[in-house]
């Protein structure tokens, strides 16, 4: 039998998907009733699993780490693909907080007693099948399948094949677990094949899979809006901006600054550009780009950051929409408040924005005029993220308006359902 023979078919990869949407129906119809007790404990032995078995789980990583960097992936990749025991363990307790938070599912949104004498009650439900196309970091992994869960959906999750040995290693931790509770194994399964064509026919199960999440680069999230008849929910890029303002205390605003940089440049809460008001450029300006040269960081600039300093790489236009995911930023001079809001405007993401001022007038005219999930007044933008706001482990960061907007945790991942309780009623 020749290679191209034995090969799997596209229809092969098709029945293989839609036969683990199947399964993860079925498992759904399961989890849309349990108890928090049930669903609490399957979390807490997935968590003692994956500390128990870390030793498959980062050699399975250092196989995927390896292959990566001989194929000369960057430093930002590799940092998002590579695992520890600190990090393994942190995940574990994401695992675990996700257990104590309150279960959304039954939650009564709003409702009252008609002048009739009808009850209605709008409850969370779950929202199904989820399924969840994401790049790189195998982490998310474990975090949308404890959020799934906590909140009642199965999940099929399609990784990247940079992390395929990490993500196989996971699920199977997990399934493992799950083995041992109440909860049906295949409410966490990872869709069948490895080729583009098996993510596409998950795209385009709808009825069996109820809403796709991609998290990951602008081409994947493109690729997925485009070809997919399953709702998507788009988590998006973030290209975020912090503006240091004309009344900013600028100590405070190069603490901010080298924070939302430095701090962990490859994830999407980073700043990728620095607006600086032309009132307080000459001040601020050269202990910035000192600050940001001795992190390590390569900056960007117009012509006007670029008299500061000539170590300062001139910025062409793709670099006010570049998401760098590493230690580079662009940077602006701006003469006003409404040149730094047009700039945003202009170039944006829509993810999150960051002002550093002290004048309230300057505080609420940003938040009102500009547009994104979340917009930040003397604060790192890092703190855009699901267990800062206290959510637990977020599935990702919407920066569309229907459904969800911002860190998306447990109530982001239901839909509710209207009960209506008579006595006998008519119309």
């Amino acid at each position: 039998m020749t290679a191209s023979s034995s090969a799997p078919s596209s229809a092969d990869d098709a029945a293989a998907v839609l036969a683990a949407a199947r399964r993860a129906k079925d498992a759904a119809t399961s989890l849309a009733t349990a108890t928090r007790r049930v669903k609490d404990a399957a979390l807490y032995a997935i968590a003692d699993a994956l500390v128990a078995r870390e030793g498959e789980i980062l050699r399975a990583n250092a196989d995927d780490v390896a292959r990566v960097e001989r194929s000369g992936a960057t430093a930002a990749f590799i940092d998002r693909l590579r695992l520890d025991a600190d990090r393994l363990a942190a995940i574990a307790r994401d695992a675990r907080k996700v257990a104590g938070l309150p279960d959304p599912v039954g939650e009564i949104v709003r409702g009252g007693v008609l002048p009739n004498g009808l009850e209605l009650r709008q409850i969370r439900v779950p929202l199904g099948v989820v399924g969840i196309i994401y790049e790189g970091r195998p982490n998310v992994t474990v975090d949308a399948a404890s959020l799934c869960l906590k909140s009642g959906n199965a999940v099929l999750l399609r990784g990247s094949s940079s992390a395929a040995s990490s993500n196989a290693a996971l699920v199977d931790v997990i399934r493992g677990a799950l083995a041992g509770t109440e909860l049906p194994v295949d409410a966490v399964q990872l869709v069948p094949g490895t080729g583009h064509d098996a993510a596409k026919h998950l795209t385009r199960a709808r009825g069996l899979v109820d809403v796709l999440i991609p998290r990951g680069g602008a081409g994947l999230i493109r690729s997925v809006v485009e070809e997919s008849t399953v709702p998507v929910i788009e988590t998006g890029v973030g290209n975020c901006h912090v503006y240091v303002d004309a009344d900013a205390d600028l100590d405070q605003a190069l603490t901010v600054l080298l924070n939302a940089k430095t701090s962990r440049p490859s994830v999407c809460n980073a700043a990728e550009t620095m607006l600086v008001h032309a009132a307080v450029a000459d001040t601020f300006l050269p202990r910035a780009l000192a600050a940001l040269r001795e992190a390590g960081v390569t900056v960007h600039g117009d012509a006007r950051v670029a008299a500061y300093d000539p170590a300062v790489v001139p910025a062409t236009d793709e670099d006010w929409d570049r998401e760098y995911l590493s230690l580079d930023i662009a940077a602006a001079v701006v003469d006003s408040l409404d040149d730094a809001i047009a700039h945003i405007r202009t170039h944006g993401t829509g993810h999150s924005e960051a002002i550093i001022t002290r004048s309230q007038a300057a505080a609420r005219r940003f938040v009102a005029e500009v547009d994104a999930a979340a917009v930040l007044v003397n604060a790192s933008t890092r703190f855009v993220d699901g267990g800062e706001f206290g959510f637990g482990a977020e599935i990702g960061i919407s920066t569309q308006k229907l459904h969800a907007r911002g860190p998306m945790a447990l109530p982001e991942l239901t839909s509710t359902k209207w009960v209506v309780v008579g006595d006998g009623h008519v119309r």
